[in-house]
């Protein structure tokens, strides 16, 4: 008899916008359409129903005690580093006789930046596909921010990757929460550039209440320096992209070809100003809609390229 293969679970972020928190549903429904062979599931980590750990059990109640884990995250930031491992070791508690594996998050892949390519030049009209075309177009790229610099670091190399070949007078960097420089902030450095003409560039998967933000900030901006001609882009969208990066994010987490970064990562390297944080033991996110059990137990671990390392060293 053969053995069926792990089911998939998405793991979201969580969004206060119900648009956005539907947009990641709709597509974990999309997922489950496509692969019918397969048990899918998918929850979020905070601020959205359905949490994590109903994910998991409406996965147990299927019958599955094989799983691997996809958070559905373009950085590696706190979420991706001990939120969902964390999580994840909780549940195998709730639910004895589980195992899983865990993937990488999505980070820059070369099918993502075509994407981002392709809202750009939706935000421009259509008219600027070739690197002739963009030579005027300056890029702010904006994040999500993070208190991880390993994670803000990472919309950087997004940037340089997006930037590259395509033609664009420059790719900057933004980020909407948490990390310097804000959207005007990153606006006035374009300018500074001498950027004429810039689009501004949401590095978000789904719609929701931050994406709205980098537009509303960009539209003040904007109308306070009508010299230069600002564009909003749309975020990713649930592209076939998306949907195929997921199933080789899967892929990668069922063959044990993980090649999560540890290098810079503040859990473990004592980076200048984040000393604290080495060795800090990672506790399952509180979920407001989580109704069962402890919410403090278990330290989180994640699998990197073959070897696993915990949080709490």
């Amino acid at each position: 008899m053969t053995t069926p293969p792990p089911a998939l679970l998405i793991a979201g972020h969580g969004t206060r916008d119900e648009a956005g928190a539907e947009a990641f549903r709709d597509f974990v429904r999309e997922l489950g359409r496509r692969h019918p062979e397969l048990p899918v599931a998918g929850g979020f980590i905070e601020l959205s129903p359905p949490p994590l750990g109903d994910a998991v059990t409406e996965l147990v109640e299927r019958g599955v005690r094989r799983f691997a884990a996809v958070p559905l995250m373009l950085v590696s930031a706190g979420h991706a580093k001990g939120d969902i491992p964390a999580a994840l070791a909780r549940e195998k508690e709730r639910h004895p006789g589980i195992s899983y594996t865990y993937g990488r998050p999505l980070g820059p892949h070369p099918s993502l930046l075509g994407v981002l390519e392709r809202r750009l030049d939706e935000a421009l009209g259509g008219g600027a596909r070739t690197p002739g075309d963009r030579a005027d177009v300056t890029v702010l790229l904006v994040g999500r921010g993070s208190t991880d610099p390993d994670a803000n670091a990472e919309v950087h190399k997004a940037a340089r990757l997006l930037w590259e070949g395509r033609g664009y007078a420059g790719v900057e960097t933004a980020f909407v929460s948490l990390a310097a420089p804000d959207v005007p902030s990153g606006l006035d450095r374009c300018a500074r550039l001498g950027a004429k003409r810039i689009v501004v560039l949401p590095y978000f998967l789904f719609t929701g209440i931050l994406p709205d933000r980098v537009r509303q900030q960009t539209e003040g901006w904007a109308a306070a320096h009508p010299e230069v001609e600002v564009r909003s882009a749309d975020v990713i969208g649930p592209e076939p992209e998306l949907l195929d990066l997921v199933m080789e994010r899967y892929a990668e987490a069922v063959e044990g070809d993980l090649r999560m970064n540890c290098d810079s990562c503040v859990y473990r390297i004592a980076l200048p100003g984040f000393e604290d944080k080495v060795g800090l033991p990672q506790q399952p996110h509180f979920h407001p809609d989580d109704d069962g059990h402890d919410h403090g137990h278990g330290h989180g671990q994640h699998h990197h390229g073959g070897h696993t390392h915990s949080h709490a060293h």
